[in-house]
């Protein structure tokens, strides 16, 4: 399987809480880990806001970011292309996402219809954004 993380199951791979173990239970069964280049700057915004509000010291938030950064190089980090902006503008209104939300099912979306021979699997914990990637990927597979 490839498994895509959004922002809210990547971070999940370094902080605990809820939800964290499920997210590395699915990243130990994928064949291949993705994500959006969006992802980098969400999740070091995530861990800087809970290094500023008390919940990580300062040796977890410099391990935190060096975690990302070595898994990183093993993950598949898709870039914002334009077919993938321009389709996440027609996602938020479709599915009344935010903006980045958009743009992580977007570049899920992107993967799925490259037809590998793997089943691409959504990862989030933004309900909203699940029910969306449910309903595009189940589109996407029955047309293709």
């Amino acid at each position: 399987m490839i498994l895509y993380l959004d922002t809210s199951s990547l971070v999940k791979l370094y902080v605990e809480e809820d939800g964290a173990e499920d997210v590395r239970r699915l990243v130990g069964q994928a064949t291949v880990v993705a994500t959006s280049v969006v992802a980098y700057p969400e999740a070091r915004s995530a861990f800087a806001r809970l290094h500023r509000e008390g919940g990580a010291t300062d040796e977890q938030h410099a391990a935190m970011k060096a975690d990302l950064e070595r898994d990183l190089e093993d993950f598949l980090t898709l870039g914002v292309t334009e077919r993938i902006w321009r389709h996440a503008g027609e996602l938020t209104e479709t599915y009344a996402l935010r903006g980045f939300d958009s743009l992580h099912l977007a570049s899920c979306l992107a993967l799925s219809s490259l037809r590998l021979s793997l089943p691409v699997e959504f990862s989030s914990f933004d309900h909203q954004l699940n029910s969306a990637a449910h309903q595009a990927l189940s589109s996407a597979n029955s047309a293709g």
